[in-house]
């Protein structure tokens, strides 16, 4: 949550969240077109980027140094990447492939997962944990757990009746909050073992398309934003069961019967009374419109984050003590010189779905990775890989700094 990267029709953008007032741009590349993912390594100079121009194909560059470190081809296209210090994991359609990010070698190939054509899944930031989650089905809400150190499952949650639409961990990789393509109710679970800890209910009146996910870095907030122009955020607390034994009020004795009665009512209807309503809110001035949030410090105080497809960054205060109507304090355009672009959506969404014509007529079976182009299950080099020697002969990955990317200790 401290640098904010964007795809354009004419490349990528990095820039840095240290200020409110001020939008520092970091980098600014236009040698590769219409980037639709760009992942930047925390703060250092490490992104990975893939463009519909090569939409199989995922670019590796040391961008202080202009330098590609290398790409790497695959048998789709590439709808997601998520990283971190230890594990570069790339989705597919029907695969996911995870790399060791040091010296990109390919540690583990997991086929045949079932189709997942929005390239939905989530990796820890903390690498001691590089818990990896992804869709267990496509037609109902069971969330896979691997864990992407020892390079196993670790569990299956069934989370939801319907099929996922957002996964979400937090920063220390101990929770996992997950959301359904309905919207209505998202659910935080206890990693690795899968237990539920919370339930909050997004609102009852549609169904949504939840676009984004986040925790506080402190893990005390949950923020949910969607296509409506509402954003919640949920408190992760639990309430201390305190009450006195014998209730004063006729209000808190109901309160007792109330909770008691939960008892006795079927499993959904006794969940739907126990749910938590959002802690905090805010109305955007726009609707419709794919948006991306974060919650972040900046200046020593709270901040939410939104982006907004049509390229803006909306920047508010958050109130940790009460919450309620979060306030705008701050507008910036991320397009630059005022000149807006025809709006394009893909900036921030995966490629369209049309985009998979030519790979309907696929064989029927994955073939072993032993044939996918560029692979083999112990990474070594086959065809589709670049990796230049200068890069890699002698050693790992190397940025400007070693302070920026802290040598792993396993």
């Amino acid at each position: 949550c401290s640098s904010l990267a964007i795809g354009t029709t004419t490349g990528y953008r990095l820039f840095s969240l240290s200020s409110v007032e001020q939008l520092d741009q970091v980098h600014e590349s236009n040698e590769i077109p219409d980037v639709y993912i760009v992942e930047r390594l925390f703060s250092s100079s490490l992104v990975v980027v893939v463009s519909h121009a090569k939409p199989q194909q995922m670019n590796v560059y040391h961008f202080k140094k202009g330098t590609e470190i290398c790409n790497y081809s695959y048998s789709s296209n590439i709808l997601s990447i998520r990283l971190n210090r230890q594990r570069l994991v790339v989705c597919l359609e029907e695969s996911i492939y995870i790399h060791n990010i040091k010296d990109m070698k390919l540690l583990k190939t997991i086929l045949d997962t079932p189709p997942n054509t929005t390239g939905l899944c989530a990796l820890s930031i903390n690498h001691a944990n590089s818990y990896l989650a992804y869709p267990g089905s496509a037609t109902s809400g069971e969330i896979m757990l691997y864990d992407g150190n020892t390079l196993k499952t670790a569990c299956t949650i069934p989370a939801h009746d319907g099929p996922l639409a957002a996964l979400a961990f937090n920063s220390t990789g101990s929770k996992l909050a997950s959301a359904s393509e309905k919207g209505t109710v998202i659910r935080v679970f206890s990693i690795p073992g899968g237990q539920k800890l919370y339930e909050f209910r997004r609102g009852m009146k549609r169904y949504v398309n939840i676009s984004s996910l986040v925790f506080s870095m402190d893990s005390q907030f949950l923020c949910a934003s969607s296509n409506t122009e509402t954003v919640h955020i949920f408190k992760l607390e639990h309430l201390t069961d305190s009450r006195p034994e014998e209730p004063p009020t006729w209000s808190g004795y109901m309160g007792k019967m109330f909770q008691a009665a939960t008892n006795y009512l079927p499993a959904q209807v006794s969940g739907m009374m126990n749910q938590d309503r959002a802690f905090a809110t805010v109305r955007l001035n726009i609707s419709g419109q794919r948006n991306i949030c974060a919650l972040s410090t900046i200046q020593k105080l709270p901040r939410l984050l939104v982006t907004t497809s049509d390229g803006h960054l909306y920047i508010y205060n958050l109130d940790p003590q009460d919450g309620g109507e979060c306030v705008l304090i701050k507008k910036h355009s991320l397009l630059g010189s005022g000149k807006m672009e025809e709006n394009k959506e893909n900036d921030l969404r995966p490629p369209l779905p049309q985009s998979y014509a030519a790979t309907v007529a696929r064989q029927s079976t994955v073939p072993s990775t032993s044939t996918m182009p560029g692979y083999s299950e112990d990474g070594g080099a086959l065809r589709g890989e670049v990796i230049p020697e200068h890069e890699f002969a002698t050693g790992p990955v190397c940025l400007d700094d070693e302070n920026e990317f802290p040598p792993v200790s396993i």
